[in-house]
């Protein structure tokens, strides 16, 4: 299997972003990231898609939307689709009716920022999602990087010192969204997460003070998606589209916050009397799993089933035998600027 670093969620000067495709290409290019996914507000951007290269080294940009109710106040019920090929903002009014669409135009869906609070300080208001009703989707933005800003932040002076050094804003995912994660899958439901830089580079203002607030290239540096895929990238758009989305669909990624120290490498796997398996993957329970987890650097490992902890050591590697069927995920920590912070997140193995 090939590593990829993936960063999506972001926005352009097609929506509320103040970067062009080419400049979100270039900060990517400059900061090592493989893939973007680009997703502006309610509006497909053609035309923008395939290779950008900078001497030696190369970033494949895909056009993904984020789809949400103009007409609703607040506008709730944010979802990032991928894969679509075709203009489905049309459908945003209702939520089902629009995942129902993205699966129909063969493509995949996320829910954005599942919890995301008000921040008045700043006149941002709650736009966390509320439709839990809804049946269909790939799954969920377990990580956004601006929605733990607006649990950080709560006054213009903390804003103002986060802008300056927004390295030491990320804690991990919000807990309640940790929580909701666990709930859903506890029902059954296969819920791939994924991480969103939530990127604007917006322009703050305070009295004389002027400063783009978290630049792409600073997200670019910071919560990323690693997919594994099984090849390389062919330099071939519409086989390479194939290959990353599939690999998001299935679960085969985690998220690292790459910041504190490059997480590449990280790997959770399960291993059966008659076969293996990797996150996104299920396996069977009888005759006993082991559950393999290998880290780049010693952190502190923690094995979590069915929302609650199981084990957890400070470590390069945990190993963990079961005979019991569940939902199998791994959370590492390392302290950083003085903090205890998320490092990596793995997605699930199922075991039946």
């Amino acid at each position: 299997m090939d590593e990829l670093i993936l960063n999506l969620h972001m926005h352009t000067t097609y929506s509320d972003g103040t970067g062009l495709h080419s400049d979100l290409a270039e900060a990517a290019i400059k900061t090592g990231v493989d893939v973007l996914l680009v997703t502006d507000h309610n509006v497909w951007v053609q035309g923008v898609e395939g290779y950008h290269h900078k001497g030696k080294k190369s970033v494949l940009l895909l056009v993904g939307e984020e789809i949400h109710d103009q007409d609703r106040h607040p506008q709730k019920n944010h979802l990032l689709v991928f894969g679509t090929r075709r203009e489905l903002a049309p459908f945003a009014d209702n939520p089902q009716t629009l995942i129902d669409a993205v699966r129909d135009a063969g493509g995949i869906c996320f829910i954005a920022h599942p919890i995301d609070p008000a921040l008045p300080a700043f006149n941002e208001d709650d736009i966390s999602w509320e439709a839990w009703d809804v049946l269909g989707y790939t799954g969920i933005e377990l990580w956004n990087g601006f929605s733990e800003l607006k649990v950080v932040v709560k006054n213009k002076l903390q804003g103002l010192f986060y802008a300056y050094f927004p390295e030491a804003i990320a804690r991990g995912p919000i807990a309640k969204t940790l929580s909701l994660w666990d709930r859903l899958m506890d029902k059954g439901n296969r819920i791939v997460a994924v991480a969103g830089s939530d990127a604007h580079a917006r322009q703050m203002t305070l009295g004389p003070l002027k400063r783009v607030v978290f630049p792409y290239e600073f997200h670019f540096t910071a919560i990323n998606n690693h997919i594994l895929v099984p090849s390389k990238l062919t330099g071939n758009i519409d086989e390479d589209r194939i290959m990353v989305l599939d690999a998001l669909a299935k679960g085969h990624c985690f998220i690292g916050y790459d910041l504190i120290a490059p997480t590449g490498g990280f790997r959770f796997s399960a291993h059966g009397n008659e076969s293996k398996a990797s996150m996104g993957e299920t396996i069977p329970a009888r005759g006993g799993v082991t559950l393999q987890i290998k880290i780049p650097a010693k952190a502190e490992i923690i094995l979590i089933k069915d929302g609650r902890i199981i084990k957890k050591a400070k470590t390069e590697a945990l190993t963990h035998v079961t005979t019991e069927p569940g939902v199998f995920r791994v959370e590492v920590y390392r302290r950083f600027l003085g903090r205890r912070r998320g490092w990596i997140f793995s997605n699930p193995i199922y075991i039946r």
